[in-house]
């Protein structure tokens, strides 16, 4: 009787928690999105998620699959919400643009992640033996390109753009105009700011389309 009861009150000591995936890829996310991928050690991002780092190791093989996760991880949270502002086909051109404007510079200027682009902001401070993160980082960013892209060229073969304007050159415009104010918002622009560049660029729609 004694071994049994003793047996049984060793089983319920020290139950393992129970490792929340999602939570650990959103705390590692911060600290990649606030001081760069190669600023950013495992052992800040043990402390960050507080998994042990076998854990992290057992998830994710390494600092670079935990970040490829992270970055996969932003999208799903960010992109394509920026992504369903934009491609919502019951919207006028440019109220479509202006909701996909301003949807990016609420999350550049949130107060709930760090300032700018993650994308962005990571890129910027890799170091040349990162080439294998950097194609990755490269490849997911000109997916912004490639969905401004396809916005325009929908609303061309709908007659909202004119025939004979070059979309890719456009699509190209507007992704640098967004990488611009992810730039200004780590400088400490505000939101205000980042609207008034939105504002502007909607400003020369019109003569955009003439060009």
């Amino acid at each position: 009787m004694t071994n049994d009861v003793t047996c049984g009150t060793k089983k319920s000591r020290g139950r393992p928690k129970t490792f929340d995936r999602d939570a650990a890829l959103d705390k590692a996310m911060t600290l990649f999105w606030q001081h760069g991928y190669e600023a950013t050690s495992l052992a800040d991002l043990v402390e960050a998620t507080g998994a042990k780092a076998p854990t992290l190791y057992a998830e994710f093989t390494n600092k670079e699959g935990l970040f490829r996760a992270v970055l996969d991880r932003y999208i799903a949270r960010f992109t394509a919400q920026h992504d369903a502002q934009l491609l919502c086909e019951e919207k006028p051109l440019e109220q479509a643009l202006r909701d996909y404007f301003t949807s990016v510079a609420t999350c550049f200027t949130s107060k709930d992640t760090p300032a700018g682009c993650f994308m962005i902001n990571t890129s910027a401070t890799l170091a040349a033996s990162s080439n294998e993160i950097a194609r990755t980082i490269k490849s997911r960013h000109a997916l912004q390109e490639q969905t401004l892209l396809k916005f325009l060229q929908q609303r061309q073969a709908r007659g909202e753009i004119p025939a004979n304007r070059d979309v890719a050159a456009l699509a190209q415009f507007l992704s640098c105009i967004l990488q611009g104010m992810s730039v200004s918002a780590r400088e400490g622009a505000c939101m205000e700011k980042l609207l008034q560049i939105t504002h502007t660029t909607l400003r020369l729609w019109p003569e955009l389309l003439k060009s």
